[in-house]
């Protein structure tokens, strides 16, 4: 097994998940899903009262505190980096119910779904990487937090022999958030260091301030960046097409279309409607639940297709191209 990377965040140490290493890999079996799926509906349909001392322990839990934090509005990205661990891999002072909300069916799905967005990264632009060696790479990540699925993608495209020295690789992270780019800037610097994923392999990161409901400002934050030369993948893990309305959707497609090549693609995922996201969004999670023809009719006001879905129990995990009706 490879070594796991590590990162000081506060008064702790968290690891990097590397989503090809065996540490951090899950594949649940179709069975194994349908009895979590059944287990998670039964557990969410009763009683939804918290009894004070599960609220003092949620409280006092690093995991359990950005939850509660996070009713009514979403989970920051830090609280969810740490979801992405699994309970095996938080570190040793970490309070028990950390432990068991990792191994929460809600925990599994988001590992699974930063699995799906790294591939479709990769699988996307990994054939114009090849045809061009000197053209950069330019990840465009919204509300992307840490960044997780870019640094992976990029360890996915350098495992696959993807050739990076002779190309500029840009990481640009558009988020309201501080914490998680700051930690996500101390991921890529460790995972370029010694005997590391990413050794040798020079990647610029950048944060942006960005709501993307003012997507009137994208290309000003990216006029200079040379988007329309480079091979270019937006990414919005557990962001835009989750909780963004339908015109922060196509406002935010449509600034990318215009300003990408014609082999740019976004990934993300997309919450659709299901008896899942309904129990979802009753304790407290603001989605968008979305029928998946909506939501392809969508993306096509922008000028895009749903090339690649993934399902997954709470969303579909897209892959776009460029080729609707813009």
């Amino acid at each position: 097994m490879s070594r796991i990377v590590t990162v000081p965040l506060g008064d702790t140490v968290l690891p990097v998940v590397d989503v090809t290493n065996p540490a951090f890999v899950i594949s649940p079996s179709a069975d194994e899903m349908t009895a979590m799926i059944a287990q998670y509906i039964k557990e969410s349909t009763q009683s939804q009262n918290v009894s004070p001392e599960i609220q003092m322990a949620l409280s006092r839990s690093r995991i359990g505190s950005g939850l509660m934090a996070a009713r009514g509005t979403f989970l920051s990205g830090l609280s969810t980096y740490l979801l992405k661990l699994g309970p095996d891999n938080l570190p040793d002072d970490f309070h028990p119910i950390d432990r068991r909300i990792a191994a929460s069916f809600p925990s599994v799905t988001a590992r699974l779904r930063l699995q799906d967005m790294a591939e479709l990264v990769c699988g996307g632009v990994i054939q114009s990487l090849a045809t061009d060696a000197n053209r950069s790479l330019h990840l465009i990540n919204i509300a992307g937090g840490p960044s997780a699925d870019s640094w992976n993608a990029l360890i996915k495209l350098h495992r696959a022999g993807t050739a990076f020295g002779g190309r500029a690789l840009t990481v640009t992270v558009l988020d309201v958030d501080e914490q998680g780019p700051a930690f996500g800037e101390r991921v890529f610097e460790a995972l370029r260091g010694q005997n590391a994923p990413l050794t040798g392999v020079d990647v610029h990161f950048k944060h942006c301030r960005y709501n993307w409901e003012a997507f009137h400002n994208l290309k000003g934050l990216l006029e200079s960046a040379d988007l329309k030369r480079s091979v270019c993948a937006a990414s919005s893990e557990g962001g835009l097409f989750e909780y963004g309305s339908d015109e922060d959707i196509v406002g935010n497609l449509t600034a990318i279309h215009e300003m990408t090549a014609e082999d740019a693609i976004v990934v993300g995922s997309a919450c659709r409607e299901s008896e899942l996201t309904r129990i979802h969004a009753g304790i407290g999670v603001t989605l968008r639940p979305r029928p998946r023809e909506a939501f392809a009719a969508l993306v096509k006001r922008a000028g895009w297709r749903v090339e690649t879905f993934v399902e997954r129990p709470f969303h579909d995990s897209v892959r776009l191209v460029k080729g609707g009706t813009a």
